[in-house]
């Protein structure tokens, strides 16, 4: 009888060790830790029910409420267009585009979009996850083919990098902006871009050239640019040149001027005390042009050729006899 109420004993105990440990697990079930780089969706029998922010939070056990967590920090990466890999295995191209020139390229773009930070963005997210990269790769096909097909084939292969990458992160925003996904766009670029394989050789010696006529171009404005150069510093030169050489007339006749109007002052008032003034500068000028003409041997003076009686023409001719 003894032994009988001693298991029945331990098992009461059991039970109850039973009972404690389920409650203690159901508690600790109830409890979770939201991360600061993610968000957690609780579902109670299938319906949203709770956004809880980052922190604890305390729940019903599992089973009952359901933790969905959505780290909204992860970029996700979708691919659209060309896939060399199915290019290959199968007879089906996929990312090829019509120029709008009639030319085929193969265009592959990358799309990197992250779920927005609101509560409304994690429930959209949660609802359309099924249908986001489809809705995604839908519009961003759409969106090359109509930026690619108002382009020429040159105009694609040589600045699509560029361009296209520009008009998706300003068009496909907008395009999903009709969709209630719950997702921002980070990033946008071209990850592959070029002519089939078939005709890519074609292309390239296409590119040669135009790169070759790019470089004969260029080094025509740079020696176009270095003889405007030489050209201006010519100019510059010459007028300077011509400047300094006006500046000497200009002040040259400015000091005779004012030499000529010295003399006239001086003349007006010695010829208000001699009126013969006149006589006496125009001596003074003849006899400064006899100087220049005797020093080069013009004339010759015949003050000391005349003697007492007179001038003596006899010893004048005999002198230039002599000479």
């Amino acid at each position: 009888m003894k032994i009988i109420q001693s298991l029945e004993l331990r098992q009461l105990r059991f039970l109850k060790f039973f009972f404690l440990l389920t409650i203690f697990a159901s508690l600790l079930q109830s409890i979770t830790i939201v991360r600061p780089q993610e968000r957690v969706v609780v579902k109670r029998f299938g319906k949203i029910v709770d956004y809880p922010r980052p922190g604890l939070r305390f729940g019903l056990p599992w089973g009952i409420d359901q933790i969905q967590r959505i780290p909204i920090a992860t970029v996700r990466r979708v691919s659209i267009g060309y896939q060399p890999e199915f290019d290959q295995d199968t007879s089906e191209t996929y990312g090829q585009f019509l120029t709008g020139d009639q030319n085929l390229v193969n265009v592959l773009i990358a799309v990197d979009y992250i779920i927005g930070p609101e509560e409304k963005d994690v429930e959209q997210y949660i609802l359309e996850i099924d249908r986001i990269e489809a809705i995604l790769i839908r519009e961003g096909e759409n969106l090359v083919a109509e930026w690619i097909g108002g382009q020429s084939i040159d105009d694609v292969l040589l600045n699509g990098n560029i361009q296209l990458t520009n008009w998706l992160s300003t068009q496909l925003p907008k395009r999903l902006a009709l969709y209630p996904l719950g997702i921002q766009i980070s990033q946008t670029g071209v990850s592959y871009l070029a002519p089939p394989e078939e005709v890519r050789s074609a292309f390239e010696e296409v590119n040669r050239a135009q790169t070759g006529i790019r470089t004969q171009q260029y080094r025509a404005l740079q020696n176009a640019d270095q003889l405007l150069r030489s050209a201006s510093a010519d100019q510059f030169q010459f007028e300077q040149q011509a400047a300094a050489y006006a500046d000497s007339k200009t002040s040259l006749a400015k000091a005779e001027a004012e030499s000529f109007l010295h003399r006239l002052q001086s003349y007006q008032q010695l010829k208000s005390t001699n009126p013969n003034i006149h006589q006496l500068i125009w001596w003074e000028e003849m006899e400064q042009v006899f100087k220049n003409l005797k020093a080069r041997g013009r004339i010759d003076w015949l003050d000391h050729y005349i003697g007492k009686d007179g001038l003596d023409i006899t010893q004048l001719i005999e002198t230039n006899s002599r000479k």
